[in-house]
Parts: C-alpha cells; sequence; structure tokens
C-alpha cells in the first residue's frame, strides 16, 4: 500500500497541474481564432510535466530544472514554435536559434502590435509555448514536492492573468473558465487534503478508531464546492454584461504616427510631371479591370485630404503586416508580384483586400518589420520607404463589383466617417442642384459622377496644356465648382465629389492609384504617371465600396469650339485668400544614399542581434548564479551567526551543528533530534570518517563540561569541522557538489516549508575495522 499511495499522489498532481493549465490555454483560442496554437501550447505543457516528474524524481534542484526548461525551449522550440525556420520542420537553424533568443524580448510587444486574429507562421507560437512550458514546469513541481498543494496554485494563477493581459477583449468563455479552474482548484486541494495522514492523538484505550471520515470530508468538500460554483454563477448574472474588458492590447502605444507622412495626393502633379513614361513599378498577376491603390484618404481640413488618424474604426488603424489579414474577405483570390522601379515612397502599392505580403530582395526583412496594412481602408505603409529594386509578392481577394441594377434598392452603408472640416457652406447647395432628380442612393452618386464628367474639362496644367491649378484645398476646389468653366485633373475632380458628397451624407473617400486604359493589356501591368487616377469610393450596405470615376476624359479640353457655357452657372463667391499650401514635390521618404543606408542599416541589424543574443546569454548566466548567491549568502550568514554566538559553548554546538548540516547538504540522511553521537555515525559511515566520533565527543565534553571552552578550544574545534566538511567536498562527485550547494532542505529545518529527509547517500563500501583482542584483565582464562 505504500507503494500505492505515492503513484496515485503523483498521477493526481500532474492531473490536477495539466487541468489548471488548460483552462489559461484554451483562453488563447480568439487571439489565434483557432486551434492552430494548441500543437506548441500543447507540446510547452508536456514538456514542461515531464521535466518537472524527473526533477522530482531525481531531486533536483532549481539550476538543474531552469537549465532543462532552458535547453527544451531552444532544442524543442523549432517543431513547436518555428517549424517554418527549422529544416525539415523540426531541425533547429541559426535563424531559428536566433529568433528563439530574440523572441523571449521581443514575441511579447509582437503579440501586442498586431491584430488579432495573430497568425501561427509569424513567429507569434513563441509566446503560449514559452508561457506553457514555465508554467507547466512551476506549477507541477510545486505540486509534486510542497505542502500544502496551495502554493501550486500560484504559477497557474499567474499564468492565467498574462494570458488574459495578453488576450483579446473578446475572452473565449470567462464563466466556464473561471468555474473550471475553481473546480479543479477545490477538489484537487480536498483529496490531497484527505489523503494527508492524521495527526490527531489517539486514546491507546479505544478499541476501535471512528469510521466515516473520508466521507465526512468528501461531502463537506461537495458541499463547499457546490456553494462556491453557485456563488460564482449569480456572480457573473448579476454583473454587468456590458463592462468592457481591458487588455494590454487596448492601451499598447502605436507602432508608428501616420500624421508624419503627408498626403500622397499632394505628390499627384509631381508623379504626372516628372514621370509621365518611366515606370514607376511593374505588376504581374493583376487581373483585367483590376486596379492598383496607393493610399485611401478620407480626412479633410479645408488644404488638404488625407488619411485619417482619429483611433481605431478610422483609416488610420494600421498593424503590422502578417499573413492572416482580411479574414472576412469574400471574392476572387489573387496573387500579384511587384516589383518597384523609380517609385519612391511610403506608400504600399495593393489592390483588393490583402491577406499576406512577402518581401524579397536583400533588405527584405527590413521591409517586413517597417510594413503596416489597414484592413479598412486596404491601404499599406512602409516606414522605411520603397525605392528601386524593392519586390514583394501579396495575396489579396477581389470582391466582386455590383452593377447599377444591383444597387437600385440598396442603401447607403452605416460607416463611421472623420468630420470634414472647413468645406465652404454652398457646396450643400450646389450637391443639392446636382442630385435634384435622383431618389435613390445608387442614382444619387452617378448624378454627381456625371455633372463633374460631363460639364467639366479636364488638364493637367503642364507645358502646352490649359491653365490648372494644382491642390484640393477649399479655395481651389470653390474655384473649380463656381467658375465659369471646371477645369482640372483627378486630384481637384476626385476631390470636389467625395466633398459634395459628405455634404449629402453619403459615406465617401477618395483613393489614389494606378490602372490601365481600355486599349492596354497583357499579363504585366507598367505604372506610370500618365497610367496614375484619383477617384472616388462610395459605401453601400451589404457591397462594400463602389468606385466613381467624376474625371472627365482627357481629351475633353476646353478650346474655342468645344467651350460652352455652363448651363447653371454659380456666382462667383468671395473667398479669403488662400492658405499656404502644402509642397507639391515627392515626399522625401527615401534618401539619395540608399546603398549606404542599407548597409549601415545591415551593420545595426548584426549589431543588435549580437546585442540580443548576448542580453539573452547574460539574462540566463544571472537566472544560472542567482540560486548560487542566494543560498550561497544564507548559508554564510547562518555559519557566521554560529560562529561569533554570544556563549562560547553556543559557538561549539554551533560547529557541530554546521558539520551536521554539510553532511545532510551533501545527501547523507541525518535523523534530526539525535544524539551527537548518533548523527556521527550516520556522518562517518557515509563518508568514512571515523574522527567524526571523536569531535561528536569533544564537543559534549566542551557543551557539558563544568567550565566554558576558551576562544583557543573553540578555534580548534572549528578548524577540525572545517577539516571533515573538505573532506566531505573531495569524497563527493562534481554533481554532488553542485547539488550539496543549491540545497536548501537545511535553511528550512524546523519551518512549515520543510522538506523530508534525503535518501541514503551512495557511497563506497568501507572495510570493517579488525576486531580487537579483549583487555586481559577482562579474561579469566583461555577457555573464559
Amino acid at each position: 500500500m505504500s507503494a500505492v499511495l505515492p503513484r496515485r499522489r503523483w498521477a493526481l498532481d500532474l492531473a490536477a497541474s495539466a487541468a489548471l493549465l488548460a483552462v489559461p490555454i484554451i483562453g488563447f483560442w480568439p487571439t489565434f481564432d483557432g486551434p492552430s496554437y494548441l500543437v506548441a501550447a500543447l507540446g510547452g505543457l508536456v514538456l514542461g510535466l515531464g521535466i518537472a516528474v524527473v526533477g522530482a524524481w531525481r531531486r533536483w534542484g532549481v539550476l538543474v530544472l531552469a537549465a532543462l526548461t532552458i535547453a527544451a525551449y531552444f532544442v524543442f522550440g523549432a517543431v513547436l514554435a518555428l517549424p517554418h525556420t527549422a529544416i525539415a520542420g523540426f531541425v533547429p537553424t541559426l535563424d531559428t536559434l536566433a529568433r528563439l533568443a530574440a523572441g523571449v524580448v521581443t514575441s511579447w510587444k509582437q503579440l501586442l502590435t498586431t491584430v488579432a486574429p495573430v497568425s501561427a507562421d509569424d513567429g507569434h507560437l513563441i509566446v503560449p509555448f514559452l508561457l506553457t512550458l514555465v508554467a507547466a514546469v512551476l506549477t507541477a513541481s510545486l505540486a509534486l514536492r510542497v505542502n500544502p498543494p496551495v502554493w501550486a496554485l500560484v504559477p497557474a494563477v499567474i499564468f492565467l492573468g498574462v494570458q488574459i493581459v495578453l488576450g483579446t477583449a473578446q475572452p473565449a468563455a470567462p464563466l466556464v473558465q473561471g468555474l473550471a479552474f475553481a473546480v479543479v482548484a477545490i477538489v484537487w486541494s480536498a483529496v490531497r487534503q484527505a489523503w494527508q495522514p492524521a495527526r490527531a492523538v489517539v486514546s491507546i484505550g479505544e478499541s476501535s478508531r471512528p469510521t466515516g471520515l473520508p466521507t465526512r470530508r468528501i461531502v463537506a468538500g461537495a458541499i463547499v464546492l457546490a456553494i462556491a460554483a453557485t456563488a460564482g454563477i449569480a456572480t457573473n448574472a448579476l454583473a454587468a454584461a456590458n463592462e468592457p474588458r481591458y487588455v494590454l492590447r487596448d492601451v499598447v502605444v502605436p507602432p508608428f504616427d501616420l500624421r508624419q507622412y503627408p498626403s500622397p495626393l499632394q505628390s499627384f502633379r509631381a508623379y504626372v510631371r516628372d514621370f509621365p513614361d518611366e515606370p514607376l513599378f511593374t505588376a504581374s498577376g493583376l487581373p483585367e479591370g483590376a486596379r492598383i491603390r496607393l493610399a485611401t484618404m478620407d480626412a479633410y481640413d479645408g488644404v488638404v485630404l488625407n488619411v485619417a488618424d482619429e483611433g481605431a474604426g478610422s483609416s488610420s488603424a494600421f498593424t503590422p503586416v502578417r499573413t492572416s489579414m482580411s479574414p472576412d474577405a469574400v471574392g476572387t483570390p489573387v496573387t500579384v508580384h511587384v516589383e518597384v522601379g523609380a517609385l519612391n515612397t511610403v506608400w504600399l502599392p495593393d489592390t483588393g483586400e490583402v491577406t499576406s505580403v512577402r518581401f524579397e530582395g536583400d533588405n527584405a526583412e527590413q521591409l517586413r518589420r517597417s510594413a503596416y496594412y489597414n484592413e479598412t481602408t486596404g491601404t499599406g505603409v512602409v516606414t522605411s520607404g520603397l525605392g528601386q529594386g524593392a519586390a514583394y509578392t501579396f495575396d489579396a481577394v477581389l470582391p466582386a463589383v455590383p452593377s447599377d441594377e444591383q444597387l437600385a434598392d440598396v442603401p447607403f452603408a452605416s460607416v463611421r466617417m472623420p468630420k470634414q472640416e472647413a468645406v465652404p457652406t454652398e457646396f450643400a447647395e450646389i450637391a443639392s442642384d446636382m442630385v435634384a432628380d435622383a431618389t435613390t442612393p445608387i442614382e444619387q452618386a452617378r448624378a454627381l459622377q456625371q455633372a463633374l464628367a460631363q460639364d467639366g474639362f479636364f488638364s493637367h496644367g503642364l507645358e502646352g496644356q490649359v491653365l490648372s491649378r494644382a491642390g484640393h484645398g477649399a479655395e481651389r476646389i470653390t474655384a473649380l465648382l463656381g467658375g465659369e468653366q471646371m477645369i482640372g485633373d483627378d486630384e481637384q475632380y476626385a476631390v470636389a465629389m467625395a466633398l459634395l458628397a459628405g455634404q449629402l451624407g453619403m459615406p465617401a473617400r477618395v483613393v489614389m492609384g494606378f490602372y490601365p486604359a481600355e486599349d492596354e493589356s497583357g499579363p504585366v501591368f507598367t505604372a506610370t504617371g500618365d497610367s496614375l487616377h484619383a477617384w472616388v469610393e462610395v459605401a453601400f450596405e451589404g457591397a462594400g465600396w463602389v468606385a466613381f470615376d467624376p474625371t472627365p476624359p482627357e481629351d475633353q479640353v476646353p478650346n474655342d469650339q468645344s467651350t460652352k457655357p455652363r448651363a447653371d452657372p454659380k456666382p462667383q463667391v468671395l473667398q479669403p485668400p488662400p492658405p499656404e499650401q502644402q509642397p507639391v514635390d515627392l515626399p522625401p521618404t527615401v534618401p539619395d544614399e540608399r546603398e549606404s543606408e542599407d548597409e549601415q542599416n545591415n551593420l545595426a541589424g548584426i549589431i543588435g542581434l549580437v546585442l540580443l543574443i548576448a542580453l539573452a546569454v547574460l539574462a540566463i548566466l544571472a537566472l544560472l548564479l542567482a540560486p548560487f548567491v542566494v543560498v550561497g549568502g544564507l548559508k554564510a550568514a547562518r555559519r557566521k551567526r554560529r560562529r561569533e554566538a554570544e556563549r562560547a559553548a553556543d559557538r561549539i554546538s554551533g560547529g557541530w551543528e554546521e558539520l551536521v548540516d554539510s553532511a545532510s547538504d551533501y545527501g547523507t540522511p541525518v535523523r534530526r533530534g539525535g544524539t551527537r553521537t548518533e548523527d556521527a555515525r550516520v556522518v562517518g559511515t557515509a563518508f568514512a570518517e571515523p574522527e567524526v566520533t571523536t569531535l561528536a565527543r569533544r564537543a559534549d565534553a566542551e557543551v557539558f563540561g563544568p567550565s566554558d571552552p576558551t576562544p583557543d578550544e573553540v578555534d580548534a574545534f572549528w578548524r577540525e569541522v572545517d577539516g571533515i566538511v573538505g573532506g566531505m567536498r573531495r569524497k563527493s562527485s562534481f554533481w554532488q557538489r553542485l547539488r550539496a550547494r543549491l540545497a536548501v532542505r537545511t535553511l528550512l529545518a524546523g519551518t512549515r516549508f520543510a522538506l523530508p529527509a534525503p535518501r541514503p547517500r551512495r557511497s563506497k563500501p568501507v572495510a570493517a575495522p579488525a576486531p580487537q583482542e579483549p583487555p586481559a584483565e577482562l579474561t579469566d582464562g583461555p577457555n573464559s
């Protein structure tokens, strides 16, 4: 029976530890939006439980457990957390080890700065793998070694709290998680308490011991469990269901400030003027009729139309590029390969709803780390800048384009749009006149488009063309709509339609991008200044954003033959002086010295990687040395206290206790409460030190003698103690000496955290001393 009880207790403790840790593991489900992370998390759980079992069986200390945990993290991290970086999916490479070392520090930030659900292929699996591994080692080790088992709940509760703050605002099943955690903890504690041996004093005269005690314990535990569960359910029912759940993901600092980048629409005329035929980039795999988007703008301040920065829900919701973007996209999947030519910008050309981006070339890693994407508007940003030679491939989903007949009875979508500021008041009247005959939402949008495209004239204002000022401030758009003739290009007409649509309550935004002419086709699309355009998108309920082109055809130019007055010219309103315009030159996002900067960035990246690995090594060394420093300091303080006791007899007793504690640290099963002679017999047998018995007798004589020992006698006694302890050290192996330095059993003796006595120390057999002849005076003759 004595052999069965430990086995069933170990099984109970391991099962309870696994059940407790399963609660926070399930909590990661919304973060990864599925079971893709379970291989890493459950793998860390199995590894952690295995390390704890072996450590408890072999009675290994903190240092050995820490070393095994670190080794398991790096050895199994390839197959469980970073299989895409390993050879054949499980053999670690240098890149795998570098990412694992860096992931200890950086994986938390990457997980928090990535919009959930995150992908399992971007290194995010390091977080559940590492957390579960460490929590399993700590929880199971405490459960198997420490009484009472409540101490094992501490790392499990910490793991649950860390999972909550790293998770999402929408938890998996909070009531089920909390109730499951509480049930497992209460049942486990109750069963462990029932299995504890009774400590009550029993009268010898009792004929029979009480019966039914385990049954009463089980019934009492069930009642407590039922009360706790009922209270938990009632509390959850009474709590406000709409209370927000605060997590770190909601308060993390945004990765970059979008306001530092000027509106791409300000560079519209510069691209048209400076790169009319020069390839800005090429795109292969683009379906016929698809458009390449450079940026989407929806915030107007009277001077410039820009990307909004109003927080969540607006077009400023940029997150790092990952492999699981736009999870709800519906349409035709496409794969497009882009090679950048003369395009120097931070805005990433893309199309449709992008699901993943893969950069190529020497600076691919730099581009990937600085790339952000907005799933609301489909706009991508590369803060390090795109330049000559950059290349990438992205996967996207192209939504279906609805016809006007399909949108005949469809209302505008309820979309939160940034407030338009500094819009002239007369724009509302102009918009109302344009849509006076329209009845449905699609007819109103088409009316605005046709009023601008049919009654206006096209001109970039370049050499040889009709004068047409650049810019799209309030004064410029007022001149376009209020003049005798409307003259402008995509920049002015797209902004004008978006502002007019906003006055009518339409959710409208401007997109700047590229698309080929109707007579151009082929497998590769070459983007130039001539193929640069700006159009308007209006949101319809259930149909998404629909594109409208309000710009007149390029051949619709004002001249003597075609110029005609507007049918309903508006009176010219005296406007205030035009505000200072932003420069229209290309934003200096990429310096001319790109090669030298790339070299410096590569060197900085190498130095950063080396420093990061050095930091990880130093952290591991600090973790490894910490037990030596703490335990060694405590033992040194104990020795000093014994050596400098006030009474000389206490200094002798302290020296003997130092010897016995040292022997216990080396694995000698010294029984607490025994006499010095009994302790000396155990120590002397274990280490083959016969002089220990002599020292024990001397200690008894000095402590119980008629007079106190002199200082010289105390010093001589301690020198003998140190000599015997040094002999123990020399006769022990390296691992025994290492375990003795980290042993805390003697430090915890006499406290509620006292550990059980060690197993007998294995030592070489010592030859028994030869029998001695009895003294002559004790014998009566040869036959006595």
